[in-house]
């Protein structure tokens, strides 16, 4: 589509599966979420609960910053009760679950599949009669009928949209990671199948169409770019991936998917992933793995002296793109048993850049001592890598020397 863009379920999904978020943590949260998209709104919605008297505050408080984007969104029950709260709160659109697989049909919902319909019509009608437009959350629709339930289901709803004049939204939920990329594969498992059956089958433009996907067999990210290549023009995503099981697609890594696809970041300002992620963990508790791409501690530290080598020579050799500038996360050496005399000159050299100081070659005596300081440690038995404490006071011992 031409108009691709991310929404956000950091506050929805991604809450499922860790400690809640305080109110504060929300909104400060939101305001990241804000600058991360840019002015051009590229994350362009957030979806909250509105149970909790906490989570009604933090829309309340998010909605006040008066942002046009991210839009807040709810997900809510199918109740009319809920559709009265949300829109008394001011929002404008709602998620509604409706789970689209036998599995849940059958064997959660106990109905027949003319049942399920028959409701989720009801509940989507009145959605519209409260004056909120729906958003369908087609739960498992990798393990749905495609043709037998979806293509009929999501071909009522267009025409439910066309009579009220309110548009209706379809967020293909692949609920158990089992969508797959591949041309050519079956469904209900191909996204490429799902979203081109919904836009050919059921008339449902690309606008209209999101993908949620989970990580459970590492497709999260590949699903998702294959939904926006075929014509989704949503992405629906968590910050840092947090989310039920193995996570939901990261926010981060489609701003990144975006700008292999696009050539340019439409204003996204990818500097504030690193300040999410750093408030995360450190105001959250929330423990990001270290090898995590662009947000992990490891994920541009190298401790193999080759690479540290070929880094010092010309950084682009073993970074993946210009990691300070892009994300203000220079390329870091981590040294122990296999970073040689290359990777401690590497971590004195970026030490001496940050006290104004001129760079030292490999053959500096004060590198060389470093190096030899280093070995004789492992040489000794040492099996854990050097702290950057251990180093800068060897650093300041044979500085002064």
């Amino acid at each position: 589509p031409e108009d691709i863009f991310i929404t956000d379920t950091s506050f929805r999904d991604g809450q499922q599966s860790r400690a809640p978020y305080t109110t504060e943590q929300m909104v400060h949260i939101y305001k990241l979420l804000h600058r991360l998209g840019g002015k051009k709104g590229m994350i362009r919605q957030t979806e909250f609960f509105a149970y909790s008297e906490k989570d009604r505050k933090a829309i309340e408080k998010c909605m006040e910053l008066d942002y046009d984007f991210p839009e807040i969104t709810t997900w809510i029950r199918a109740n009319k009760k809920d559709f009265e709260l949300v829109r008394s709160i001011g929002v404008k659109e709602t998620g509604v679950l409706v789970s689209c697989s036998d599995y849940h049909i059958f064997h959660k919902m106990g109905l027949t599949r003319k049942q399920a319909l028959d409701k989720y019509l009801g509940i989507v009608s009145d959605v519209i009669e409260a004056g909120l437009r729906p958003r369908c959350h087609f739960e498992d629709i990798t393990r749905a009928d495609f043709y037998g339930f979806v293509v009929p289901f999501a071909n009522a709803l267009m025409d439910l949209s066309k009579e009220s004049g309110v548009p209706i939204k379809i967020r293909a939920c692949d609920t158990m990671g089992y969508g797959v990329p591949y041309p050519g594969a079956a469904l209900p498992r191909s996204v490429s199948g799902i979203i081109y059956g919904l836009q050919h089958y059921a008339d449902v433009p690309s606008e209209m169409i999101e993908w949620h996907g989970h990580n459970d067999f590492y497709k999260g990210v590949v699903n998702a770019t294959t939904a926006w290549m075929y014509g989704a023009s949503a992405v629906n995503c968590t910050l840092l991936g947090i989310g039920e099981r193995t996570g939901n697609v990261p926010v981060e890594a489609m701003v990144f998917e975006y700008a292999s696809l696009r050539g340019h970041l439409n204003g996204m300002q990818t500097q504030v992933i690193t300040e999410i992620a750093e408030y995360i963990q450190n105001e959250t508790g929330y423990d990001i793995p270290p090898m995590t791409p662009f947000v992990g501690a490891n994920f541009n530290l190298t401790r193999a002296g080759i690479h540290a080598d070929g880094m010092m020579k010309n950084p682009e050799i073993y970074n993946i793109f210009d990691t300070e500038s892009i994300l203000n996360r220079p390329p870091k050496v981590s040294v122990n048993n296999t970073s040689g005399i290359a990777g401690v000159a590497y971590w004195v050299n970026n030490k001496r850049k940050s006290e104004g100081l001129s760079e030292l070659t490999k053959d500096d005596p004060l590198v060389k001592a470093m190096g030899k300081w280093v070995m004789d440690q492992y040489d000794e038995g040492r099996i854990t890598v050097i702290s950057d404490a251990e180093l800068e006071e060897k650093y300041a011992e044979f500085k002064e020397a």
